[in-house]
């Protein structure tokens, strides 16, 4: 049997996008989860840095296309 490391024993959260909520563990479906993060902090702010990376990519889109918005 191998030891874990205190890495993988480390709580690991979850934003629950039916609920809203930050659950410690995996505590629901799949369906309906957003991480794991590190910390409550990071999965609380899961919607915003989702919607940060979407825009950038879209910017991207956006330029490869030559579409940018100006």
């Amino acid at each position: 049997m191998s030891e874990e490391s205190d890495a993988d024993r480390a709580p690991r959260y979850w934003f629950n996008t039916r609920t809203g909520r930050v659950e410690e563990g995996r505590q629901s479906a799949w369906t309906e989860l957003m991480g794991p993060y590190d910390t409550a902090e990071e999965a609380a702010r899961a919607l915003d840095s989702a919607r940060r990376r979407t825009d950038a990519w879209d910017d991207d889109d956006d330029r490869w296309r030559g579409t940018e918005k100006t």
